[in-house]
């Protein structure tokens, strides 16, 4: 069984649920993906800020305590920054010498059995149809280093609620939105103690591999053959 959901997530959820229930048609599938032994790290796509609510929902619907991986000056608002400490989540300090901190912490809660929402991307996809781009290596990383399963969770309609970089909601009517956990990839080939850059670059290209595919037969349409990179100089494929 998943464990007991802690006291903040439950009030959180009392304010929060009612209108995501409210604004959302949810066809949620894939919840028997979900380790229920072991921490694990749950990737997911990302194309708009509504994107972490959506996944948010679907993980406390299966009885996961969504722990996220988010931008260190969230937490210097004020009133949202003291809710996120008090729910664990996890500051991440890009560019910065306390950028190893978000990896620390992250190690103890999945060494402690919870699971980490991620999105690889590390922002919103610059791909025009809102595929997956290239993602960075940071979840393959942590998944070898301390031995924990890789949910892929794709999910669909998101966007419909929030326009990519939007900041005015489109709540009426209720959006459809497709979230769906696959099975956890399989990261074994790259185990092992003589782990460089081009072992993490594959396997964090087996993590979006899985995860695109997923969206494809969700979208049912056909993913680019080439993954938008961001660090091309010329932008794109």
């Amino acid at each position: 069984m998943p464990r007991p959901m802690p006291a903040g997530f439950k009030t959180a959820a009392f304010f929060i649920k009612p209108i995501l229930l409210g604004v959302t048609r949810r066809d949620w599938s894939g919840g028997e993906n979900l380790p229920t032994d072991t921490g694990f790290i749950a990737v997911s796509n990302h194309m708009t800020y509504a994107d972490p609510f959506t996944l948010a929902h679907y993980l406390y619907d299966h009885g996961q305590a969504p722990h996220f991986l988010a931008k260190a000056s969230l937490f210097d608002i004020p009133l949202a920054g003291r809710g996120l400490r008090g729910l664990d989540q996890v500051p991440v300090h890009r560019g910065s010498a306390r950028a190893k901190d978000a990896v620390d912490a992250a190690a103890k809660l999945l060494q402690r059995g919870d699971s980490i929402a991620v999105f690889p991307e590390g922002t919103l996809t610059r791909d025009p149809e809102l595929w997956p781009m290239m993602a960075r290596t940071g979840a393959a990383r942590m998944a070898l280093d301390y031995d924990v399963p890789v949910v892929p969770i794709a999910q669909w309609g998101a966007q419909h609620l929030l326009d990519p970089y939007g900041k005015r909601p489109h709540l009426i009517p209720p959006k459809k939105v497709i979230v769906r956990a696959g099975a956890p990839v399989d990261l074994s080939e790259f185990r092992g103690p003589d782990r460089d850059i081009d072992t993490l670059r594959r396997a964090t290209d087996r993590i979006m591999g899985s995860l695109t595919a997923m969206l494809e037969d969700i979208r049912g349409e056909k993913a680019p053959a080439v993954a938008w990179d961001m660090r091309r100089e010329d932008g794109g494929r």
